[in-house]
């Protein structure tokens, strides 16, 4: 059986996620090595060195693997060039990266002077790296456009291959889906005709994930004395954005549920009294939140940006400035999402479908052309 050891500095949420259903998904013998998901920086910073340490702990005859998969809180150039000093280690064994996000690409609350750090890490784990995955078209080419304007800063050092070989040697593969959960709670749908809809936000309560712009829409709603209902679900810390606070009083009429769901069960019959889900991302690589309001049966309202234009139709994306008037519109006219197009819109991304094109990239020595 091949063997396949992972490395997780940031192990926890959609990373955690992930790996859960690729172990599920492709056959394999798994090693896993990880951290928990907190301190990013230094999880890029120092990350490499503990698990060359925690490799070499393994024992000698158990230190071989057919492929080594990394995210990018990895730096994989260090990882590699300290690879040699671990005894038996074959040079031949492939590391391959996941990009499940890039830092050139995340719009800090504030500037960042030590980002450049950060994205320098993620280019050198993609040069060294040799395969990379990437969980959208809209992460490979938002990488690649800023290595590029990047490097032409770089006046006296000329590197004019590197943009090229890493999309050589990269791939779209969008995260698997299981949709398990959600479709086991399909009989919870108890919406009666004419109720006012649902309004649903699944989103970390992060600055990044523009909870502002959403709320400040139901506050336009609500002057407009529009009835509708509210279900605002995600993984908040310690430090979250003060918006939520006021919603809290501001939209206690409405709210049907306010806070982290406690199991998957309890999300999922969430999501399945929901209409409409809605994003007011700044920043999304893919939006795994949506797709499963979607597969609740939730009518999607996604900005016109992003990842989204690859993902969904015109007619469920918003330009800029017209979320709340799209909301207005729906809720005068809903619009049912039928399961005939939740499962186009959903069956495509479910690990069953993605299962070969993972197998082909952790184990395959040579992509097909782009």
């Amino acid at each position: 059986m091949r063997r396949i050891l992972i490395l997780e500095p940031y192990f926890g949420g959609s990373h955690k996620l992930f790996l859960s259903g690729l172990q599920e998904t492709v056959k394999a013998e798994y090693t896993l090595l990880t951290l928990p998901a907190r301190k990013w920086k230094m999880r890029m910073q120092l990350s490499a060195l503990w698990f060359i340490q925690e490799i070499k702990k393994i024992p000698e005859e158990k230190r071989i693997f057919d492929t080594v998969l990394c995210s990018t809180f990895v730096d994989v150039a260090v990882l590699r060039s300290l690879l040699v000093s671990v005894t038996g280690w074959n040079s031949e064994t492939r590391i391959v990266t996941y990009f499940h996000e890039n830092q050139f690409a995340y719009p800090g609350q504030i500037a960042d002077p030590t980002i450049r750090q950060f994205t320098a890490i993620n280019f050198t784990t993609a040069m060294a790296s040799d395969s990379c995955a990437f969980n959208s078209s809209y992460n490979l080419e938002s990488f690649l456009s800023a290595i590029g304007s990047s490097l032409k800063k770089a006046t006296d050092i000329k590197l004019p291959g590197c943009v090229d070989e890493i999309r050589r040697k990269s791939v779209i593969l969008y995260p698997g889906m299981d949709y398990s959960v959600i479709d086991q709670a399909t009989g919870t749908r108890t919406k009666k005709n004419n109720s006012p809809p649902v309004i649903v936000w699944n989103h970390r309560w992060e600055h990044d994930k523009g909870p502002e712009l959403f709320f400040d829409a139901l506050y336009f709603l609500q002057k407009k004395g529009v009835d509708f209902r509210l279900i605002v679900m995600g993984e908040s810390f310690k430090k979250k954005p003060v918006c939520f606070e006021e919603a809290a009083i501001r939209l206690e009429k409405e709210m049907i549920h306010f806070g982290y769901a406690e199991s998957l069960e309890e999300y999922a019959k969430l999501l399945h009294q929901g209409d409409l889900i809605i994003s007011t991302a700044k920043h999304e690589f893919f939006g795994i939140s949506v797709l499963e309001g979607i597969r609740a049966g939730c009518y999607p309202l996604l900005p016109a940006d992003l990842s989204y234009p690859e993902l969904y139709d015109k007619h469920y994306l918003y330009e800029p400035g017209k979320l709340a008037k799209r909301l207005l519109e729906f809720i005068k006219d809903p619009i049912h999402l039928e399961h005939k197009a939740v499962q186009n819109l959903t069956d495509l991304f479910d690990w069953k479908e993605c299962k070969y094109k993972y197998e082909k990239f952790l184990f395959r020595n040579t992509l097909e052309p782009r």
